[in-house]
């Protein structure tokens, strides 16, 4: 089975809000909400992965040492293995905008199950919920 290494990114406002994206029509999973981010490039570095994702989904630049690595996913989907490192940012620059046709939403962790999301990304939310609160 192929595995495909995936990074994504927890990005807090002040209000303990995360960022959600949801996949938009004519992706694989559209209409579902995940963590900003995307696919490690062969030879890429997970942090210069999302680093990459960041600016090109959300026109934000953001520092490595804004980057925390918090836990990660491990998901078998039909043909192929997902694993993905999940990082907490609460600082960048620029204003978060959908680049890629996304919706977006600011959302509270407590709130992230009224969101349907990929199995992958389901398992991070009462990790979320615990750093909050």
């Amino acid at each position: 089975m192929k595995l495909l290494l995936v990074v994504a990114a927890a990005l807090f406002d002040e209000d303990n809000r995360v960022l959600i994206a949801q996949r938009p029509q004519g992706k694989q999973l559209a209409g579902l909400w995940e963590f900003p981010g995307g696919k490690v490039d062969p030879g890429e570095r997970p942090e210069d992965a999302l680093i990459r994702e960041l600016r090109e989904e959300l026109g934000v630049a953001v520092k490595e040492a804004c980057l925390a690595p918090l836990t990660f996913a491990s998901h078998a989907y039909p043909d192929f293995h997902l694993l993905m490192p999940l990082y907490v940012c609460r600082r960048w620059e620029g204003l978060v905008q959908p680049r890629e046709g996304q919706a977006l939403k600011w959302a509270r962790p407590k709130d992230l199950r009224q969101y349907p999301m990929p199995p992958a990304d389901e398992p991070l939310i009462p990790v979320l919920i615990d750093l909050v609160g």
